[in-house]
């Protein structure tokens, strides 16, 4: 069963641009994993809401140990966040 993640990122304004050019960067990287089937970052007010879907949850779980995930979200993306929120769903 697919495995769907809606983040939304809020981030102070001067940080926005490397927060943007990051989670750009991601979405190339994410893409290309086997198990990634959508992966679109949206501009929301104040932040960034991003919606990924796996084809399972397995997917999901290698996607978080690839290096690209460490390089850009958590060292890159992570630190300059004012706020977080994550959801997983199971696609139906």
């Amino acid at each position: 069963m697919a495995y769907a993640v809606i983040a939304t990122y809020q981030c102070a304004p001067a940080d926005e641009a490397t927060v943007r050019d990051a989670l750009l960067e991601m979405r190339g990287e994410t893409r290309a994993e086997p198990a990634n089937e959508v992966y679109e970052v949206h501009s929301v007010a104040g932040g960034f809401l991003l919606y990924e879907r796996y084809a399972d949850q397995a997917g999901f779980e290698a996607h978080k140990a690839a290096p690209h995930f460490k390089e850009l979200i958590l060292e890159t993306v992570w630190p300059l966040l004012t706020e977080r929120s994550v959801t997983f769903a199971e696609v139906l």
